[in-house]
């Protein structure tokens, strides 16, 4: 089969290769899927440029995400499964080969059944993205009445994470950066959207909530603000947090102390088995109902030389995060696969975007070049 993959960690145009690699064999209760589409994720990303994790295999082929269809089952697996369409969660976690290839092979249990009206560009979106959002609701304790704070909006968790809470029939605020990203915040449903470069966030809050704060909060970067939870939270809040910028960080301790708060963390790679289960359950349950919870997909084709050789690129500018974005579009110079940006969104609108990309892989298509990217993905 085709495969992108990577023998040491460096730069996308350092170290990616497309090339021929062994086509995987099922085992006993495992399926393999041919993928349509590869799920690009941030971690995915700092994985291979070794910013988080060495590489710990002597070849990797990255990326967790994807969509398709089973195509062989091992013993142990009803043959009935042949043909379903699915997308698969923790492709390459504690794992060398992942999605980013004409196959991947995973347990039968890591291949979960896609709602017919529900595309395959979608169902490389779920993943990470979705199961992290929504465990987070679950661990704030998010539900019916309270009030709960969604940290960057705009975001793929952070849309997600929207609309689990309102799904839950909380009253959601969510912050964001600008005024695009506003109008997104609100299509997923959020009751109040604050722009954090424009607005006093604490200031924000204490109006919406009478002076009181919010009950639940959820956080993508506890070092970039740590500093606004006593502006924030109420009383014995709870704070579900899945990541920060820095390694290190302070935290206001007597606050937190003081007022009983509880700062709770987790892996999405890592949840337990039942945590998993009922996550997959409501994230398949919700994903039929157009007006419940969905990802729309926005990609913008380029011209010139990378055009020619079948490539579509993640537009650096509709997500606003040129990092994010020049993650994905770097990872993204693999000849054969098409990328793009989506976003989690409740309303079918063309222009809402995030910065986690996918790739399509297009077998017929997948050979050797070198299409030119651009720096930024513009």
């Amino acid at each position: 089969m085709r495969a992108a993959y990577y023998e040491r960690n460096g730069s996308a145009r350092d170290v990616l290769r497309v090339g021929e690699v062994e086509t995987p064999q099922p085992a006993r209760n495992e399926v393999r899927v041919r993928l349509h589409t590869s799920g690009v994720n941030p971690s995915d990303v700092k994985n291979r440029a070794g910013l988080t994790r060495k590489i710990a295999f002597p070849r990797v082929i990255p990326h967790s995400d994807g969509a398709g269809e089973i195509e062989a089952v091992g013993e142990g697996v009803p043959a009935c499964r042949i043909g379903e369409r699915v997308w698969v969660w923790n492709g390459q976690w504690r794992r060398p080969f992942g999605t980013a290839a004409q196959f991947v092979v995973l347990p039968a249990e890591q291949v979960v059944p896609l709602p017919a009206n529900t595309g395959m560009d979608a169902g490389a979106c779920l993943g990470i993205p979705a199961y992290t959002a929504y465990h987070a609701v679950v661990l704030a304790g998010v539900k019916e009445g309270s009030t709960v704070l969604v940290a960057g909006g705009a975001g793929a968790v952070g849309h997600y994470a929207i609309q689990f809470a309102k799904r839950r029939k909380a009253t959601v605020i969510t912050t964001v950066s600008s005024p695009e990203k506003t109008a997104i915040a609100r299509h997923a449903g959020a009751d109040h959207v604050i722009d954090y470069r424009r607005e006093n966030v604490g200031a924000r809050i204490k109006a919406i909530t009478a002076n009181r704060g919010v009950e639940a909060a959820i956080e993508l970067d506890l070092a970039a603000n740590a500093k606004l939870l006593p502006d924030v939270l109420a009383p014995k809040a709870v704070v579900a947090i899945y990541g920060s910028s820095a390694p290190e960080l302070m935290i206001p301790f007597q606050f937190l102390l003081q007022n009983s708060i509880e700062l709770r963390f987790f892996l999405v790679y890592e949840l337990g088995k039942d945590e998993r289960e009922c996550a997959t359950r409501d994230i398949t349950r919700a994903r039929p109902a157009r007006t419940q919870c969905g990802a729309n997909v926005c990609t913008r084709r380029y011209r010139g030389r990378a055009r020619s050789r079948g490539m579509r690129k993640s537009h650096g500018e509709c997500c606003g995060q040129d990092d994010v974005a020049r993650m994905s579009v770097s990872d993204m110079r693999v000849p054969g696969f098409r990328g793009a940006c989506y976003r989690a969104a409740l309303c079918a609108d063309p222009l809402a975007h995030t910065g986690y990309g996918f790739l399509r892989s297009r077998p017929d298509r997948f050979r050797a070049g070198h299409p030119e990217t651009t720096r930024d993905g513009r």
